[in-house]
C-alpha cells in the first residue's frame, strides 16, 4: 500500500504585488508526496483563488481521497478513476498526479517527458513579470532588477494607466514585452483604443484583456487587432477551442491550471490541432512546479516560467536561472 503525504509550504514572496495589489506577503501553496518505502514521487500544488480554491477547500478535499480509496491506487488508471470520482480543485489534481507519475517513472526508471511523449527538456529563455503597477516605479525598479539578462519582459496593464506604464517600461528597457490583461477591460472600443496607441513593434502579444464572458467582443476584435490575444482565464482544465479559435490567437496553458500532465497535454495538442499559438504558464510556485512544466516546455511556442522567480527563498533548487535562461539542476 502506498503512504500518501501532504505539507504546507508558506513561501515569501519578493513583491507582494505580482499577482494583485492586494496579494499578502506569502503564498500559500502544498507538498504532496507518495512513496512505497523505497521510491518517492512529489507534486506541488498552488491553489488559485481566481477559480475559488483555497487551502482550507484543497485539505478537504485531500483527507476525502484519502479515505475513498488513495493509498490502495495501483496504477495510473486507478488513480484517474479515483480522481473522476472524486474530482478535487485543478490544483490538488495536479499534485496528485505528478506526485504518483513521478513515482512511477523512478519506480521503472523511465524519464518523465518520455513517458508524457514530450521531447528532452532544453534549457529555455523565459519570460519574467515586472512586479511594478504604476509608471511612477518603472525608473527605479529597471534599474535595480538586472532585467537585461531576460529576453522578453511581461508588464501587467489596465485601462487607467496601462498605456504610460508600457511606454515608461520601453523606454528604460530595450526587450519585448508581452502584456497580462487579467480581464481588466470592460469596453472593447477602449482597449482596441489601447492597443492601436502601442508601439507594436515591440509587443508579443497581450494576454486575457477582456473577461471570460465577452466571447463576441473578443470575435470582432480578434481580426482588427494590432495586437495578437492569447486567451489565459479562458483556459482552465476545459477549453472550447471551437470558440477559442474565432477569439484569440494563441492561448496560455498552465498546468496547475490544467489540473495535470495528461490534461496539459492534451490541450497542447488539441490547440494545435487548431494553429493556435501556445503559451507555457506558471502559477506562484516552487522549482518543483516549474521542473514538472520544464517536462512539456519543448513542445510549446513561448515559455513564460518566472513564478519561482517570484519567490524571496526558494527551498527545492529543482531549476536555476542563469542570464534569463532556465534549465534543470
Amino acid at each position: 500500500m502506498l503512504k500518501w503525504h501532504i505539507e504546507v509550504l508558506h513561501l515569501k514572496l519578493k513583491h507582494i504585488h505580482i499577482i494583485s495589489p492586494n496579494t499578502p506577503a506569502t503564498k500559500v501553496n502544498f507538498l504532496v508526496q507518495v512513496s512505497d518505502g523505497e521510491f518517492s514521487g512529489f507534486g506541488e500544488a498552488a491553489p488559485d483563488l481566481r477559480y475559488g480554491e483555497t487551502p482550507e477547500l484543497l485539505l478537504q478535499q485531500y483527507k476525502v481521497l484519502l479515505v475513498a480509496g488513495l493509498p490502495q491506487v495501483q496504477s495510473m488508471e486507478e488513480l484517474l478513476q479515483l480522481l473522476e470520482q472524486h474530482p478535487p480543485i485543478n490544483a490538488l489534481r495536479f499534485a496528485i498526479e505528478a506526485a504518483y507519475l513521478h513515482y512511477f517513472c523512478q519506480h521503472k526508471g523511465i524519464p518523465v517527458h518520455q513517458l508524457l511523449g514530450q521531447p528532452v527538456p532544453q534549457p529555455q529563455a523565459t519570460c519574467f513579470t515586472l512586479a511594478v503597477t504604476s509608471p511612477e516605479e518603472v525608473q527605479e525598479y529597471v534599474l535595480s532588477q538586472n532585467l537585461e539578462r531576460f529576453r522578453y519582459l511581461k508588464v501587467k496593464v489596465n485601462p487607467e494607466q496601462g498605456l504610460e506604464l508600457v511606454q515608461e517600461v520601453l523606454h528604460f528597457t530595450d526587450q519585448p514585452l508581452v502584456l497580462e490583461g487579467h480581464e481588466r477591460w470592460l469596453n472593447p472600443q477602449e482597449l482596441l483604443n489601447f492597443l492601436n496607441a502601442l508601439d507594436r513593434s515591440r509587443i508579443l502579444f497581450i494576454e486575457q484583456p477582456m473577461p471570460v464572458a465577452k466571447a463576441a467582443a473578443y470575435a470582432q476584435l480578434k481580426n482588427i487587432s494590432p495586437i495578437p490575444l492569447v486567451a489565459d482565464e479562458s483556459v482552465t482544465d476545459m477549453a472550447d477551442f471551437e470558440l477559442l479559435r474565432t477569439q484569440f490567437h494563441g492561448i496560455s496553458i498552465t498546468p496547475m491550471k490544467a489540473g495535470g500532465y495528461l490534461n496539459t497535454v492534451r490541450l497542447l495538442q488539441e490547440a494545435k490541432k487548431y494553429g493556435l499559438m501556445t503559451v507555457l504558464g506558471s502559477a506562484i510556485e516552487t522549482t518543483l512546479g516549474a521542473w514538472s512544466a520544464m517536462q512539456l516546455s519543448g513542445a510549446f511556442n513561448f515559455v513564460n516560467l518566472d513564478g519561482f522567480l517570484m519567490l524571496k527563498e526558494e527551498p527545492f533548487g529543482l531549476v536555476q536561472e542563469q542570464q534569463g535562461v532556465i534549465y534543470l539542476k
